[in-house]
């Protein structure tokens, strides 16, 4: 089989051409490429696509073969690589997920090299069933949840997969988000588990996050998890509804809750990193 791996802020992925591969099983195929020392080394598996209803599909698998709904990082990658193959050589691009089709606008360098993306994240959903979450109201801004003797305040919102955000006072670069993250990944308010954000506020229009991603531990980056954290961050009134900058492990994104139409816009990186055979 023929792959590549990319990266967006660090969160890689094992591509798959499946225009020309064929495949099975793919759940079990996750967990073998994404072990870094007996596999190629990934986050996951993420299969391009042709689509019925838009310019492709992306699925994506987690390291431990469960399928995710989508993911910002993994999305911009794949736009990146149907643009630069000439696969789908468009500027405005629509890629069909499990969590709806998002729309991608192809920022390219003087090469006609795809370098940036912004992608469409559609509106934040944040009602409890909809996460899903088990909560008394909605929107969840004060789900308190305690583990190791400590208790946490956080917000939930859906961008096509459930993420719990919260915000702390302490550095964020020191928190053990390993000993909580898998602790409030698997609690029992989140019937399909949920990604968890730790977030640390720099100024209003800057922030600082780590993430515990639903079945694959933390993560350099997440383009779902930073759009759900400046979500949080604008239903507790701690940014505005104009573009926020976001550091990750990883590297930067830009998010833009828009007041016009409601939706989430995320802008950043995709990276090319090697083409081989497995």
């Amino acid at each position: 089989m023929r792959f590549t791996k990319m990266q967006g802020c660090g969160n890689d992925y094992i591509y798959v051409n499946c225009f020309e591969e064929s495949l099975t099983s793919p759940q079990q195929l996750a967990k073998t490429v994404s072990d870094r020392h007996f596999g190629i080394g990934s986050d996951g598996l993420v299969l391009i696509m042709p689509s019925e209803t838009a310019d492709c599909r992306m699925r994506m698998f987690n390291s431990d073969g469960s399928e995710s709904e989508m993911c910002g990082n993994a999305i911009r990658c794949v736009a990146k690589y149907v643009y630069d193959r000439d696969i789908i050589h468009k500027r405005q691009l629509s890629v069909e997920t499990l969590a709806g089709i998002k729309y991608i606008s192809i920022n390219a360098d003087d090469n006609d090299i795809a370098r940036t993306m912004t992608v469409d994240m559609d509106a934040p959903i944040t009602e409890a069933a909809d996460i899903p979450v088990f909560a008394d109201r909605s929107p969840v801004t004060d789900l308190k949840l305690t583990a190791f003797g400590r208790e946490f305040t956080f917000t939930c919102v859906s961008m096509g997969n459930p993420h719990a955000v919260t915000f702390i006072e302490e550095p964020v670069s020191s928190f053990d988000v390993e000993k909580f993250g898998k602790v409030f990944e698997l609690d029992d308010h989140f019937p399909h588990r949920s990604n968890i954000e730790f977030a640390e506020v720099i100024s209003p229009t800057h922030l600082k996050m780590r993430v515990w991603e639903r079945g694959a531990g933390e993560t350099l980056a997440c383009g779902t998890g930073t759009c759900a954290t400046v979500a949080a961050a604008c239903l507790n009134g701690i940014c505005p509804r104009e573009p926020v900058t976001v550091d990750l492990l990883g590297g930067q994104l830009i998010i833009e809750w828009k007041e016009t139409d409601g939706h989430i816009y995320m802008t950043g990186p995709a990276e090319f990193v090697f083409d081989g055979e497995i």
